[in-house]
């Protein structure tokens, strides 16, 4: 099967599966979108695109002759973080940039299409691989923030972002590669996020101009216009521990072997080949990303109560609590 019949193979599967999360955006502005087993969604599978709509937002992912998956996992502080990461080359990745607040046009590609009426403005984030906007459907709040077009939305003393917050719009997040709409309501500033759809909007996080945290392995000259992630074997959606589920686990490592890099393949298989053989602890891969690969092999087996005797002696080597966090991927959560 060629890489691009694999790929469409793995939209169709995860689009369909309600466990299966997806983001869009960058390090310091991200959209999330997930669903609940029981809620009523409308589904689109083609060789084109896949999507997912429910009351409370929607995901659409293109399917473009040059993506490319990037399945890998990253430490996090007690066990381990999974995704497969959909890539465009850096120069097939650009989107507009902007660095104002911008009103577009009616959003005629908007997934429902009572929505398409409604105009989109870009929030102007500045970042090269991805478009932030809202969509107002309210003509008084239109005309508003027409006003503060062409200022940024951050800027001392604008009143955009206070405009924005109060008419709680859509938000439509957007890349080569597709889209997220989010419909649910901006918690307050002391608020929680909604479960379901949701945006997180971090100006600090922004200004680093990173396209994904550093923890996440993408290969260079490569760029994610989205993102999914498959059911984790260890936690729930909400992130809450659960039993070790062998099944999701087999399903994802399945998924690192078809997309995920060698090197890190490679170095798990020779750690589970070690315990499973009773070796004693040895002084392997020096770079951080193969001491990720071995703490997370290590991780693994723990998980799933792999008998081995030597195996406490491995994690006591290679696995110190505390010597490296998912502060990235925990910074990403200021709601708008």
């Amino acid at each position: 099967m060629t890489m691009a019949a694999t790929t469409i193979e793995l939209l169709h599967r995860e689009i369909a599966n309600p466990d299966t999360q997806w983001s869009l955006g960058t390090f310091g502005a991200i959209a999330e979108f997930s669903r609940d087993p029981d809620e009523q969604v409308t589904l689109l599978q083609s060789d084109d695109v896949v999507s997912a709509v429910t009351a409370r937002g929607g995901v659409a992912i293109t399917h473009a002759a040059r993506s490319r998956p990037f399945a890998s996992e990253s430490i996090s502080k007690t066990g381990w973080n999974q995704r497969i990461a959909l890539c465009l080359p850096d120069r097939d990745c650009a989107m507009n940039c902007r660095t104002v607040l911008t009103e577009l046009a009616a959003d005629g590609e908007a997934l429902r299409s009572e929505d398409r009426g409604s105009i989109l403005f870009d929030l102007g984030l500045g970042a090269r691989h991805a478009d932030f906007c809202v969509r107002i459907d309210d003509r008084d709040t239109t005309a508003r923030l027409r006003r503060h077009a062409g200022r940024p939305v951050f800027e001392p003393g604008n009143p955009a972002m206070g405009l924005i917050l109060a008419a709680n719009p859509h938000r439509v997040f957007i890349s080569r590669l597709g889209r997220i709409e989010v419909y649910q309501p901006i918690p307050p500033p002391s608020g929680k996020s909604p479960e379901g759809p949701h945006t997180h909007i971090l100006p600090k996080l922004l200004k680093s101009n990173r396209t994904h945290p550093a923890t996440e392995p993408i290969p260079e000259g490569w760029i994610p216009g989205a993102h999914l992630y498959p059911p984790h074997p260890v936690r729930d959606a909400l992130g809450v521990a659960r039993p070790f589920d062998s099944a999701r686990h087999d399903s994802f490592q399945s998924m690192m072997e078809t997309f995920g890099h060698p090197e890190s393949l490679a170095i798990k298989r020779r750690i589970v080949e070690a315990v499973d053989a009773g070796e004693l602890p040895s002084t392997m891969a020096q770079t951080r990303h193969a001491r990720t690969s071995i703490r997370i092999a290590l991780r693994q087996m723990k998980a799933a109560r792999h008998a081995s005797p030597v195996l406490p002696a491995w994690l006591a080597s290679f696995d110190q609590a505390g010597s490296e966090t998912e502060a990235d991927d925990a910074a990403l959560h200021h709601d708008c």
